[in-house]
């Protein structure tokens, strides 16, 4: 499986993928949304679009649990880091996923962003010189369940969140920089409202690394097959 990141224009602040280099030709290169209502993080960047191969893999973890592949998804978003907004300000991060709702979680059996971000801390280790990043799974929870974003407008995807996300380890954050981790970014939403959660608690720069990023500029018109001859590494499955 062939996995691609974006290497083209994007938006300063969340990193959305912009469909032309034009866009950087403004004073301050930032999407529409950014411009009118500021993120609570620091900055957000995606290894790739949410199209092709990468929503596959994106689908396969999330709903296969195929935790080899979330794993190596995970080291992929090392190959993101640099591109950080204030990446050389970050000092021994700590690297939290976003949580799923305790019922979420049971109905589940596993939260795909804990793989990824496991994945990710892995590969920063082995950098050279190594990232002294830190997984820390259990300082922010989903304190309600929330209904599912798909299908809602940006400014309900915001309500949808208001007072969701709780810490419940503020001691462990406070003046802490932290790389909010997720599998999918749409408008930003989710990781502006846990951001805003871990800001009220004392946490200091907070950004947002995910592995897709999904806009309707790059749609995927593609259906998604069913393939259970190979694994997520292009080898037969057993």
């Amino acid at each position: 499986m062939s996995l691609q990141p974006w290497a083209g224009a994007l938006c300063a602040c969340c990193g959305l993928p912009f469909p032309s280099s034009h866009a950087l030709d403004s004073v301050e290169a930032r999407c529409g949304e950014c411009r009118n209502h500021q993120p609570a993080f620091d900055g957000a960047r995606s290894y790739g679009l949410y199209t092709g191969n990468l929503r596959k893999a994106v689908l396969r973890v999330k709903f296969s649990g195929d935790e080899r592949l979330g794993s190596h998804l995970g080291e992929l978003l090392a190959s993101t880091w640099d591109s950080l907004p204030h990446a050389d300000e970050l000092q021994a991060p700590l690297i939290v996923p976003v949580p799923l709702h305790p019922s979420r979680r049971r109905e589940r059996g596993f939260n795909q962003s804990e793989l990824l971000a496991a994945g990710l801390v892995r590969a920063l280790a082995r950098r050279s010189p190594p990232v002294n990043a830190r997984l820390e799974k259990s300082c922010l929870l989903r304190k309600r369940p929330t209904t599912p974003q798909t299908g809602l407008s940006v400014s309900a995807r915001r309500e949808n969140l208001r007072g969701a996300f709780e810490v419940v380890a503020p001691d462990d954050i406070r003046g802490r920089a932290i790389v909010l981790v997720d599998d999918v970014m749409t408008t930003g939403a989710t990781i502006s409202a846990c951001a805003r959660a871990l800001k009220r608690a004392g946490a200091g720069k907070v950004m947002g690394l995910t592995l897709a990023r999904a806009t309707p500029q790059f749609p995927d018109l593609a259906p998604i097959e069913s393939d259970n001859t190979v694994d997520g590494f292009g080898q037969p499955s057993t």
